[in-house]
């Protein structure tokens, strides 16, 4: 039996300090994939916050910490004020990064991403081809758009990441997405397992398995040391047991060495590290974890982030169920709440697509 390291006492557990917000800007998009969060569709949507609301936002984030403020969507170049917001957040101290389709960006949105002062920008890649590509964003063209878009990022020195949501559907082209990041010189491939919310609920069927889910986390991290680029494993939390266990550093020891920079976050940060905000203004500890957690438009950003009951409650890792509860990877790992939630209406319940048997 695997001896426990006291929750309340782990470095994990105490901090609670902000390091991402991701930002819904708008719900407007130009493509209609199948496994939307958002079921985004073409605006406009009355309740997004306007560009005075926007700014106060950011202005509240700041005093709290100084995070990564992913701007994303929907599609957030949709957004006509997204590069007044963006400098306005460089100039305030915050990293900002865009998450894009990649299919609106032209020389002129190069050359205003810079001048922006955004820092990166993952375009989502989810078929090495572009029929496969295509078929996932259910627009013919899209792929060869992603890519042109790509080759000016590239050409304006903007450096970019790839995003991959991985499905059974696309599962057997992981590896050949893998191989166009790399020809693509992408900085980095951040690969997203399937979360039944929004328009996935209808694709349940279409979630890997626990087992085809630890699998692929496997060969994922037989990659690092292989691939010219960073590799980060999202919506995927086992990725950083799994990680521990790959280089002999079990439960709550950090291999800093062997671990990189994932030596220092866990797995699901969904309230921990990370908070959501969409497009109206409500606050979610992740993007697929629809619960509202306070609103930006009645309560200061601090509030919030510091007295949400739901975010007390997922910092607190006694609170656990079934498994993750028990398990001695809580700390680095803690179970994807959002797959809890949907399969359990119990975002408290366990992860109910990981394949480890606790020790204890």
């Amino acid at each position: 039996m695997r001896t426990h390291i006291p929750r309340t006492d782990t470095a994990f557990h105490r901090d609670y300090q902000l390091r991402i917000v991701a930002w819904e800007v708008t719900r407007s998009c130009n493509l209609d994939c199948v496994h939307c969060r958002a079921s985004s569709n073409y605006g406009p949507h009355p309740r997004e916050l306007d560009a005075i609301k926007a700014t106060e936002v950011l202005d509240q984030i700041r005093e709290v910490a100084k995070p990564i403020i992913i701007l994303t969507g929907g599609e957030p170049l949709l957004r006509k004020d997204i590069f007044a917001l963006a400098d306005y957040g460089t100039r305030k101290g915050l990293r900002m990064v865009l998450a894009t389709n990649g299919t609106l960006i032209t020389p002129d949105i190069t050359r205003k991403i810079r001048e922006s002062g955004i820092k990166r920008v993952s375009v989502s890649l989810d078929g090495a081809t572009r029929e496969s590509h295509d078929v996932f964003r259910q627009v013919n063209g899209a792929f060869y758009r992603a890519i042109k878009g790509i080759s000016y990022l590239k050409e304006g020195g903007i450096e970019f990441q790839i995003n991959t949501t991985i499905t059974k559907y696309n599962l057997c082209e992981l590896e050949g997405i893998s191989d166009l990041a790399v020809r693509l010189e992408a900085a980095a491939h951040h690969i997203f397992l399937l979360v039944p919310a929004g328009r996935a609920k209808e694709m349940a069927n279409q979630q890997l398995d626990a087992r085809e889910y630890e699998d692929t986390l496997y060969w994922f991290h037989e990659q690092q040391d292989k691939a010219p680029l960073q590799l980060k494993a999202t919506c995927a939390p086992q990725y950083y047991r799994i990680m521990r266990q790959e280089t002999h550093s079990g439960g709550d020891t950090v291999d800093s060495k062997a671990c990189g920079l994932d030596a220092v976050t866990r797995g699901c940060l969904a309230g921990i590290s990370y908070c959501f905000i969409s497009n109206e203004g409500i606050v979610q500890p992740c993007g697929y974890l629809e619960l509202n957690s306070g609103d930006v438009r009645k309560s200061r950003f601090a509030d919030i982030w510091g007295n949400s009951p739901i975010f007390a409650e997922l910092r607190d890792f006694s609170k656990y169920k079934g498994k993750c509860g028990r398990c001695e990877y809580i700390n680095v790992c803690g179970g994807c709440r959002a797959r809890a939630y949907a399969a359990h209406g119990d975002y408290l319940s366990e992860e109910p697509l990981c394949a480890y048997n606790p020790s204890c």
